[in-house]
C-alpha cells in the first residue's frame, strides 16, 4: 500500500511522461501528492521516476507503463491503482498521440479513438469506486472543449471508410465534449468533470509522427507563440485543490465554454455512451470498467 503525506491527495494521470502531464504531474509531487503516471515509455517513466526522487517524492511517485489504446491495458492499470489507493481525487486525462495513418488496436479498434476518447471513458468510469472514497474528486480532461470543427460520425466511429489524421483527431475532440455532458447527466460516480483546454503550449508531446511542413509549424509556432508549460497547467493545478461546484464545467484559455453549444447536445451524449458501452463489451467482453445503468449516482 503506497503510504501518501498527511492531507496529501492521489492524482493519477494519463499520458504524464510529457508536456502538460509531466508538468502537472510533478507540480503536484511537489505540492506533497501522492501521483501516479501512466505512460508508453519506459525510458521516460525512467527519467520522471529520477526526478521524483530528486524532488524527495521518490515513495510518493508511481510509473505505470502501458499502451491505453488496447482495452485490456487499461483494465489492468485500473486494477493496479485501485489494489493500492483506496481513494482517488482526481483523474488528469491527457494521452493522446497522433497517427498518420489508420490503426488497429488489440481488439481491433481504431487507435485514436481508442487512445483520445475510450481510454478515458474507460479511466473515468473505471476509478468510480476509488472517487467515491475521495472528498471532493474531479476528472480533468484534457482535449478542446466547444470547438465547431469536427463531428462524431456514428456511421463510421472507427474511420474505415475514411481517415486522416486531423478527421480522426477532430472527431475524438467532440467525443469527448459528449464524454463530458454523459458523466453529468448519467454519472458513475460523484467526481466533478472538467473539460480543459489551456491553448497553445510549448509542449511537442504527440507532434513526431506528422509529417512536414504541418510537423515544422507546429514546431516553430511552439517556440514563437505557446506560453510555458508551467502558466498553462497552474489552472489545473488549482482545479485539483478547488473542484468546481457544478457537475461539468468546460474552460477554453481561461475562459467557461457555454455548455448550450450543439457540440455539448445531451441526447447525442446519451447515444455516444450507448454506442460506447455496446462497442467496449463486444471487442473485450472481460471488461469490467464500464458501468452499469443502476450505477448512476442521479447526479450528486
Amino acid at each position: 500500500m503506497v503510504q501518501p503525506c498527511p492531507d496529501s491527495r492521489t492524482i493519477v494521470v494519463s499520458g504524464g511522461t510529457d508536456g502538460m502531464g509531466r508538468g502537472l504531474a510533478l507540480a503536484r509531487l511537489s505540492r506533497g501528492d501522492s501521483v501516479v503516471v501512466i505512460g508508453s515509455s519506459e525510458t521516460k517513466g525512467d527519467a520522471m521516476t529520477a526526478e521524483a526522487v530528486a524532488l524527495g517524492a521518490g515513495e510518493r511517485f508511481r510509473f505505470v507503463k502501458a499502451d491505453l489504446s488496447s482495452i485490456a491495458e487499461v483494465q489492468r492499470v485500473v486494477d493496479l491503482i485501485a489494489r493500492d489507493h483506496p481513494a482517488v481525487d482526481a483523474l488528469v486525462l491527457c494521452a493522446n498521440r497522433q497517427s498518420t495513418r489508420r490503426i488497429e488496436t488489440p481488439e481491433g479498434l481504431e487507435f485514436t479513438f481508442s487512445l483520445y476518447y475510450l481510454s478515458r471513458y474507460l479511466l473515468g468510469h473505471g476509478l468510480r469506486e476509488q472517487f467515491e472514497a475521495a472528498e471532493h474528486p474531479v476528472v480533468i480532461n484534457f482535449a478542446a472543449p466547444g470547438l465547431k470543427v469536427g463531428s462524431v460520425n456514428f456511421d463510421d466511429l472507427q474511420a474505415e471508410r475514411r481517415y486522416s489524421v486531423l478527421r480522426a483527431q477532430a472527431q475524438c475532440g467532440r467525443a469527448n465534449d459528449l464524454l463530458g455532458v454523459s458523466f453529468r447527466d448519467e454519472p458513475s460516480s460523484k467526481a466533478r468533470y472538467v473539460l480543459y483546454h489551456p491553448g497553445f503550449t510549448k509542449t511537442l508531446g504527440g507532434v513526431a509522427h506528422l509529417k512536414q511542413p504541418v510537423k515544422g509549424i507546429i514546431t516553430f509556432l511552439s517556440k514563437v507563440a505557446a506560453k510555458p508549460v508551467d502558466d498553462a497547467i497552474a489552472p489545473m493545478v488549482e482545479l485539483i485543490d478547488k473542484p468546481p461546484a457544478e457537475p461539468l464545467t468546460a474552460i477554453d484559455r481561461g475562459k467557461a465554454v457555454d455548455l448550450s453549444l450543439r457540440t455539448f447536445d445531451p441526447v447525442k451524449a446519451r447515444h455516444l455512451a450507448d454506442v460506447t458501452r455496446k462497442l467496449v463489451l463486444d471487442s473485450y467482453p472481460p471488461c469490467r470498467l464500464v458501468p452499469d445503468r443502476d450505477d448512476a449516482t442521479g447526479g450528486r
